[in-house]
């Protein structure tokens, strides 16, 4: 099992959403490491699929193939970023931006996936990530995100919730879990 720590909260942290470069590789595959770990042991989730869907061992080939950059029939446009913790050079977590939404994206998904490493999470730094995240989202000329998270994912609830989400429905899956639509309007 991992270690995880819950009390430290984030203070006075510096942290940022950033691209990967070359420079990133060894941070990387330190947190992907992790996250499949616990995927493994605990049966986690692999949110956001963006920072999963390629083997980062082929590092050219992952980095040019986190974003989407133009549309095709399954696929909107996405910019991925990683939270990076600029005092301890470590990369915290990712989230992943869609453009827009698509039919698909508007029931299940939404706007943003994102995850924290295990290791890292129940710490405030989701909170933080998808404040950022948000702030993304207004350059891309955004003004009402949707975000979706299992029901049983109270942490995810939280992160959407302070930061304005208000929830318009619930629904159940094709896997039959209960899911959370959140919207959060940014032209406040």
């Amino acid at each position: 099992m991992l270690d995880y720590q819950t009390s430290t909260k984030v203070v006075d942290m510096q942290l940022r959403l950033i691209k990967l470069t070359k420079q990133h590789y060894n941070q990387l595959a330190e947190m992907i490491d992790e996250w499949e770990l616990d995927q493994q042991l605990n049966n986690t989730n692999r949110s956001p699929w963006a920072i999963f869907k390629n083997d980062y061992h082929n590092f050219d080939h992952y980095l040019a193939n986190l974003d989407y950059l133009h549309p095709t029939e399954t696929h909107v446009p996405s910019s991925t970023f990683f939270l990076w913790d600029e005092q301890n050079n470590k990369l915290l977590g990712a989230v992943n931006i869609r453009h827009y939404l698509n039919d698909y994206l508007l029931q299940y998904a939404g706007h943003i996936g994102d995850g924290i490493r295990p290791t890292e999470r129940n710490k405030g730094y989701g909170t933080e990530m998808v404040r950022l995240a948000l702030d993304e989202c207004k350059k891309l000329g955004i003004s009402k995100v949707l975000m979706v998270c299992d029901k049983d994912n109270v942490a995810s609830a939280k992160t959407i919730i302070k930061n304005g989400g208000v929830l318009q429905n619930e629904f159940v899956d094709d896997n039959g879990k209960v899911q959370q639509r959140y919207w959060i309007n940014l032209d406040k």
